[in-house]
């Protein structure tokens, strides 16, 4: 038969769109021609595919005409992810291996040119998509992708590392015989990952810094985010990145959801799996860096930060224009990145911790050493950070300078195991109350669990009318404090509790 199909996929965020190969062998002037939309990276597959049947000892028809078309032909496709099924396609048109046999797979990956199989990125992206939209299908990925791909639930995935292994398996004398000879260069892959016990940072390490600490604390019991405001040397950067070690472990769900977005960046490993990331970009990057962007559309540090911790340091150095970028993923949780051809959305469920000098020189209040700037010089400094933006960041503290004295003699804290258990604790209360943690409380939810007490009620109206609050401040000071509540285990939300939860609203004034 001089007709072949194969099926594989496309990725467009983190979606899977199917893709199906066809390949058509017919007389006339010997040809390759590649059509359906494909980038450079595709249509380059020609060469490699040609050089790879080649060198495994396989017929490359060069004497017939080869059209390959990638359907549909408005999907845009890219990345050489589609040179397994253009080969395989080309070898069953012209008879080497059973079409039919195919209909039952997927394939995806790169070939050399002497044949082996290289992984692409995306492959968890892709099984994740797959599993979502319950499609049932075989997978055939290269080594490295295959175990990416097998941590999905469900997911029917199979090991080749060279082209070889997948013709064997697909000659006419069947499968079963066929991967007898195939030997270890086709199997079946299992998941296999474990859940290391996390090597973050402890927390421990950091002398002193109780206010800091109880900050994080919170933070990480309610899923909120937090300003870190001090001089330098202070403790700012030890702080936040040993933040992530006090957030809960990751389920199941969060960690393929995270995986996945780094699959599509190319950043996923094995020994990384559930452990919640923390991104830390230069204060130069860009705002597509940060949120995502390109042709297609690529994750950007925010998504890379998804289930987990994203670090801005030296905050109101970055950019303004990627700054104010984090203000709808900061409240939605997701960003959506649209281009006049196609749009994307990427999760961005993460936790900001930013990171500042009071002033430029930074010892603005510092008893260690005078500050040379002026008022004008600090309000401009501070100014960077627009009032929007401010507003949804819900806890603001100060990072004094620790004193020699007590950086040499004070004995280490807590570790981050034990304020993880009582983080743990704390948000198991609202999971179990709400469904949801406190952070992500929104509107009506608000008045129905955070449950103020009378007292607690006036004090906040009282000091939102002084200090000037939007009522977004106002909502944010109430989740705060229920957070509060909830790691104190009281049922309502008391005066103590409000009472905390105000101070970490008045640490910076914005201009």
């Amino acid at each position: 038969m001089s007709l072949s199909w194969v099926q594989s996929r496309a990725l467009l965020g983190l979606e899977a769109a199917a893709v199906t190969v066809e390949v058509h062998l017919s007389n006339g002037l010997p040809s390759f021609t590649l059509v359906g939309l494909a980038d450079v990276e595709v249509k380059e597959a020609r060469e490699r595919v040609r050089s790879a049947i080649q060198n495994s000892g396989l017929e490359f028809p060069n004497n017939k005409r080869i059209i390959v078309n990638l359907a549909p032909a408005d999907l845009p496709k890219d990345s050489g992810r589609f040179d397994l099924p253009i080969a395989l396609g080309i070898l069953a048109a012209s008879g080497q291996i059973d079409s039919a046999a195919l209909a039952a797979f997927e394939f995806a990956g790169e070939l050399s040119l002497s044949g082996e199989l290289r992984p692409v990125r995306g492959a968890l992206a892709m099984s994740l998509a797959l599993h979502a939209t319950q499609v049932v299908t075989q997978l055939v990925l290269p080594p490295g992708n295959a175990e990416e791909a097998a941590l999905v639930p469900t997911a029917q995935v199979y090991r080749a590392c060279h082209l070889l292994d997948v013709v064997q398996h697909f000659l006419p004398q069947g499968p079963e015989a066929a991967a007898r000879e195939a030997g270890k260069g086709w199997c079946r892959v299992h998941a296999t990952a474990q859940v290391h016990a996390a090597h973050y940072p402890d927390l421990a390490d950091v002398k002193g810094q109780l206010g800091a600490k109880r900050a994080l604390e919170i933070a990480a019991a309610g899923g909120h985010s937090l300003l870190l405001m001090g001089p330098p040397g202070s403790g700012k950067s030890m702080l936040a990145q040993r933040f992530a070690g006090l957030l809960p472990p990751m389920t199941t769900d969060e960690a393929l959801q995270s995986a996945a977005v780094a699959s599509l960046g190319g950043q996923f490993s094995l020994d990384k799996w559930a452990q919640r990331p923390t991104c830390h970009p230069h204060h130069t990057a860009s705002a597509v860096a940060l949120v995502g962007g390109g042709s297609p559309p690529r994750p950007g540090e925010i998504s890379l930060a998804h289930n987990g911790v994203l670090f801005l340091d030296e905050l109101p150095e970055f950019p303004r224009a990627a700054l104010e970028a984090l203000r709808e993923p900061l409240e939605t949780g997701t960003i959506t990145i649209a281009r006049a051809a196609r749009r994307s959305d990427f999760p961005a469920r993460f936790q900001l911790i930013g990171a500042m000098n009071p002033c430029p020189c930074g010892y603005l209040g510092s008893t260690q050493k005078a500050c040379r700037c002026t008022p004008d010089q600090v309000a401009r400094y501070q100014g960077k950070l627009s009032g929007p933006l401010v507003d949804r960041i819900d806890l603001h503290v100060e990072v004094p300078a620790v004193v020699p004295g007590e950086l040499l003699q004070s004995p280490p804290g807590e570790s981050s195991a034990i304020i993880q258990a009582r983080c743990s604790m704390a948000r198991e209360r609202a999971l179990a109350r709400q469904g949801k943690p406190n952070q992500a409380l929104q509107g009506q939810e608000i008045d129905q669990f955070v449950l103020l007490d009378e007292a607690a009620a006036k004090l906040l109206n009282v000091a939102a009318a002084r200090l000037g609050w939007s009522a977004r401040s106002t909502h944010r000071a109430l989740k705060v404090a229920r957070t509060i509540a909830d790691l104190a285990g009281a049922r309502t939300t008391q005066v103590t509790h409000m009472a905390e939860a105000m101070q970490y609203r008045t640490k910076i004034s914005r201009h």
